[in-house]
Formats: C-alpha cells, sequence, structure tokens
C-alpha cells in the first residue's frame, strides 16, 4: 500500500495539469445511463478486466487488490467516482489487475476469495455492480473477512447476481487460475502496492500517488489527458 500527503498533491497537480492549445470538441455520444450499462469483458490476455466503452481513447490501468484499504479510499471517496463518470461519458476505459498479495502479507485467504468472486459476477455481466459492493462493504484488512459466506451474502445485493453457477464458482473457487494469474501480471508489471494506475501507459509515480485521493484533481488530470494527450505523453514525472 502506499501512503499520500497533501504536499504530495500539490507537486502532483502542478506538474501534471500543464497548459494546452485547446481542447477537443465534447464527445456526442450520449452517456451510459448507468454504471451498470457499461460495457465489460474480460481481455485477449485472460487477466485484464476492461470496463467502459473499448473504442475510448483514454486508457486507465488500475491495479487493486480487494483487501487493501487505501484501494477501498479510492474507491469510495477518492478519484473512483469521478472515473467511473468518465466512463460514463465514453471518455476512459478501465482495464482492471486484480491482485492478491495482502493474503500472503497477513495471512488467510479473503483476497483470493474475493477476486474468485469478482471474476465469476464477470461471467454473469455484473463485475461493475460487485467490484463497488465489494468496496463499499470491505472488512479490516487484518480481519480475513471475504468468507464465502460474506461474499454471496454481498452478491445478493447485486440484483440478478445470486444464482446456481455464481454460487457455485463462489464456493469452489471455480477461478482459482485467473487469480494465481492475475497476481503473476500485478507482479510482471512491478507492482510494488496497490493502487497502482498506469494512463496511456505512463504510471503515475508513487510520490504523486496522493492525486488518487483527491477526487477534483483527478477528475482533471483525467479530463486534461483526454483533451491534449501529447501534453500528457510528454510531461516528464
Amino acid at each position: 500500500m502506499v501512503r499520500r500527503g497533501r504536499w504530495a498533491v500539490l507537486c502532483a497537480v502542478a506538474v501534471l495539469l500543464v497548459a494546452g492549445c485547446g481542447q477537443r470538441p465534447a464527445d456526442a455520444r450520449p452517456r451510459f445511463a448507468s454504471a451498470e450499462r457499461l460495457p465489460e469483458a474480460l481481455g485477449s490476455d485472460g487477466t485484464t478486466i476492461t470496463v467502459g466503452d473499448p473504442d475510448a481513447e483514454t486508457r486507465v490501468q488500475l491495479s487493486e487488490d480487494p483487501r487493501c484499504p487505501v484501494c477501498e479510499e479510492f474507491e469510495t471517496t477518492g478519484g473512483g467516482p469521478r472515473l467511473q463518470e468518465a466512463m460514463l461519458d465514453h471518455r476512459v476505459r478501465t482495464e482492471y489487475t486484480l491482485a492478491s498479495f495482502l493474503d500472503d502479507r497477513l495471512g488467510g485467504s479473503g483476497s483470493k476469495k474475493a477476486v474468485n468472486a469478482l471474476r465469476a459476477a464477470l461471467e454473469e455481466g455484473k463485475f461493475v455492480e460487485y467490484h463497488e459492493v465489494l468496496y463499499a462493504n470491505q472488512p479490516e484488512e487484518s480481519f480475513d473477512g471475504f468468507t464465502d459466506a460474506h461474499l454471496l451474502e454481498l452478491a445478493a445485493k447485486v440484483e440478478g447476481l445470486r444464482g446456481r453457477a455464481f454460487d457455485a464458482a463462489v464456493r469452489s473457487m471455480k477461478y482459482r487460475a485467473f487469480v494465481t494469474a492475475s497476481e503473476k501480471a500485478y507482479e510482471r508489471a512491478g507492482g510494488t502496492g496497490t493502487p497502482t494506475v498506469v494512463i496511456n501507459d505512463k504510471r503515475i509515480p508513487d510520490k504523486y500517488n496522493g492525486l488518487l485521493f483527491y477526487g477534483d484533481a483527478f477528475a482533471e488530470l483525467l479530463r486534461k489527458i483526454h483533451d491534449e494527450p501529447g501534453e500528457w505523453e510528454d510531461t516528464t514525472l
């Protein structure tokens, strides 16, 4: 996990929100009606879960561990809600890599079980909704609270998710191979903590990670990158 501070946020805003020459015209496509309507799919690599318009030019690669409380902060009160707004507006597509390293650090199996359950939710077309529910109801990090029973209880909050196939997948760890492969993909990418954000192949450095927890600043960053992608590509962090 990473720490953040106000000084890092101010530095990030000063360095990243660069002046540009103009803005793109507004997208004429209507917003997705709700988060539940966002497209979601498993990538060809077998580990990446992509959410949002697949043709969106801004690509956010987001690595998270379901047990990580800093990820919970990002998803509930930080940049996560603003990221979803950008996806609803067709400006961003998000590629999730689901890590599970905290089980090895802290003991237990909650991260692995939650990642397996999220993969099962994707199979039902309910990844976005279930992902949101899990972070809104995340147990304490030190408490291995993502048990089968709790994951199924939380799934009941997502209309249409519970059923024979989903319940069996959760109880049997049907997607164990996906869980292992996703953790390895996170490690290969050089993951040192979560959340980790890469935008259009440029990683936000740890020293600027505080930006992720200030919704307005993160939303402005996404807007600037969408409007002026060349400026972002040329930014030295």
